[in-house]
């Protein structure tokens, strides 16, 4: 599948997807940034600002997301945020880094290379001690398991589109190269623009560079 080409679809169809509320995990995430006196942070997969505009209250926030319609929505949705048009798994060659990370949902929609590649990408974006908030789909949903596996633990669960169902262990394996300093589960609820919902087990893990 083009990722481009699917999210600029998207986005410039149905616009602001997900709503406008951010997902309570970024509030966990502000405590959590805040307590490491957190400055910077740097949203990859950004979207339309849906959860850049609430960490934007507290830090200095730069997005980037690969959709071009989804920037256009961001910067006008969350002005104090910056947006970059790109993609996190292109090396990153400005050379700037962060105080902290978060990065919603993202994660488990790429392919074991893939995954490594953008974690490490996000790890060169942190400064020494920084601190990452990722968070990603749990085998504990429901949802997992459904379509054809192309990977272990990964499923084409509708065509064209993949998804990686974590465990606790595979996913303290992904970032085994930092310090662990909180993993867990939590309930999602979506609210789409139409007002119909979703409901969806996420596990997140915040890891600190080391």
């Amino acid at each position: 599948m083009d990722l481009d080409l699917y999210w600029n679809n998207r986005f410039l169809s149905q616009g602001m997807i997900w709503g406008q509320s951010p997902s309570k995990t970024v509030y966990n995430a502000i405590e959590i940034f805040k307590s490491f006196q957190v400055k910077t942070v740097l949203v990859p997969g950004s979207g339309y600002g849906r959860n850049t505009k609430a960490l934007s209250f507290s830090f200095q926030v730069d997005g980037i997301e690969i959709s071009h319609e989804a920037v256009k929505l961001a910067k006008d949705w969350d002005p104090h945020s910056n947006f970059i048009c790109g993609s996190v798994l292109n090396e990153p060659i400005d050379g700037k880094q962060y105080d902290a990370i978060y990065c919603y949902d993202l994660l488990h929609l790429f392919l074991f290379e893939d995954r490594i590649r953008l974690i490490q990408n996000c790890s060169k974006r942190l400064k020494p001690s920084g601190i990452m908030f990722f968070t990603c789909f749990s085998d504990e949903d429901p949802h997992n398991g459904v379509g054809r596996m192309v990977e272990e633990g990964t499923f084409e669960y509708v065509e064209g589109k993949i998804a990686h169902f974590f465990t606790e262990s595979d996913l303290i394996d992904h970032f085994r190269w930092g310090t662990l300093v909180d993993i867990g589960s939590t309930k999602e609820i979506l609210t789409y623009n139409d007002k119909s919902t979703k409901e969806y087990i996420l596990r997140f893990i915040i890891v600190r560079k080391t």
